[in-house]
């Protein structure tokens, strides 16, 4: 079976520290399991305040409790360059959506949309675990994992013939 080309994929949070990391991480490890070579997934924060760090360690522990790996990800900002280097920037909650679009340089052509819309139609955010417990974590993956799943069962229905809405 001939997979379909992925769209290259940003994913934003704040400080690219807890969200962005995981949604990074699982997207890199389904498209390994779902066979999908060449793909380019990334994560940025809006904020400067943790670049060059390691996500956070309990984003770290609920991925590689998961069997994802995500500590050598190095959180970095978001830049105007990346607005032409992904298809799609995703932004974790409404108010990072927000933010993007108000990009000075005012640069599509990647499409900037809410992750839990562009992924499974919800319009919902995905909480910003940082100042919560490890069990947050563990729900902000759940929700990504769930997103993500969804997302790649769309994309292997697309390539079958059927419409995709979040293509």
């Amino acid at each position: 079976m001939l997979l379909p080309s992925l769209p290259s994929m940003l994913f934003i949070c704040t400080g690219n520290i807890c969200r962005s990391p995981l949604a990074e991480g699982v997207f890199r490890h389904l498209a390994e399991l779902r066979g999908y070579r060449d793909v380019r997934f990334d994560s940025a924060g809006l904020g400067s305040w943790h670049a060059g760090d390691p996500p956070d360690p309990r984003s770290v522990t609920v991925a590689g409790q998961n069997g994802i790996l995500i500590q050598d990800q190095v959180c970095r900002v978001v830049v105007d360059a990346d607005f032409q280097r992904f298809d799609v920037i995703l932004g974790m909650d409404s108010g990072h959506v927000a933010s993007l679009n108000r990009n000075p340089a005012g640069n599509p052509p990647a499409k900037v949309a809410l992750f839990m819309d562009y992924c499974c139609g919800l319009r919902a955010d995905v909480p910003d675990p940082y100042y919560g417990s490890v069990a947050d974590f563990e729900r902000v993956y759940g929700m990504i994992r769930a997103a993500a799943e969804t997302w790649f069962d769309t994309v292997g229905s697309a390539s079958s013939g059927q419409a995709s809405s979040t293509m």
